[in-house]
């Protein structure tokens, strides 16, 4: 269930889990922060990624991503609006982000870069409950770097469809990003990335990928 030509926006959630936001040095949000990347950004998770080495230091941030079927309304059952759920990594141009926060610019240049928004197949959105049990993870060169859960997260689903859906409006074909746990770091050039999503509760078991990255 995945086809990029059907997906119209890309909304990213910033500082969503406590010790990423910490780990940067950065103060938790009181409210959702909000960004977007192009559709040009969109990458598959198997294949090679070729990053330009002008970039200079690239993060990998693994997040899980929700898929929009349905129009937002105010009221409307979350399993009504929400179709899909999928992996995804935000890359991020670190040294092009500090650069851009110092000037109080948009970070559109280091989050928004060609391949910036890597992303999965989808399956399907059973339920909040079941949502709530997901775990997901990011190997690195078969290390595990990076595990979450969106238990855990400062603002949950159902929290940021609606500010969301509020403040810019949700339509099917948009997906959101919903953040990032603690442990992200630099890519390397020849990495190879797998993405990991399990349920035990009702035997999701899936690895993506894998990804070759290649800077140059």
């Amino acid at each position: 269930m995945n086809n990029f030509q059907h997906i119209r926006n890309i909304f990213c959630v910033g500082r969503n889990y406590a010790l990423h936001a910490t780990e940067l040095g950065n103060k938790i949000p009181t409210k959702p922060m909000i960004f977007s990347k192009p559709t040009h950004a969109l990458f598959p998770s198997e294949g090679e990624l070729v990053i330009s080495a002008k970039k200079g230091n690239i993060h990998y941030e693994v997040e899980l991503v929700v898929l929009i079927g349905e129009t937002y309304e105010q009221g409307k059952p979350i399993e009504q609006i929400v179709k899909g759920i999928a992996m995804g990594i935000d890359l991020t141009a670190r040294e092009i982000q500090s650069e851009l926060k110092e000037k109080g610019h948009p970070w559109l240049l280091a989050k928004g870069f060609r391949g910036s928004a890597i992303l999965s197949n989808f399956i399907p959105f059973s339920s909040l409950e079941d949502f709530n049990q997901l775990e997901f993870k990011l190997v690195r060169n078969g290390e595990m770097v990076q595990i979450g859960n969106p238990k855990n997260m400062i603002f949950p689903l159902q929290i940021l469809i609606e500010y969301i859906g509020t403040n810019f409006g949700l339509g099917k074909g948009d997906i959101i990003y919903t953040g990032t746990p603690e442990g992200v770091g630099s890519i390397q050039n020849g990495d190879v990335l797998n993405m990991q999503l399990t349920n035990k509760n009702n035997g999701i078991d899936i690895e993506y990928g894998p990804l070759l990255v290649k800077i140059k």
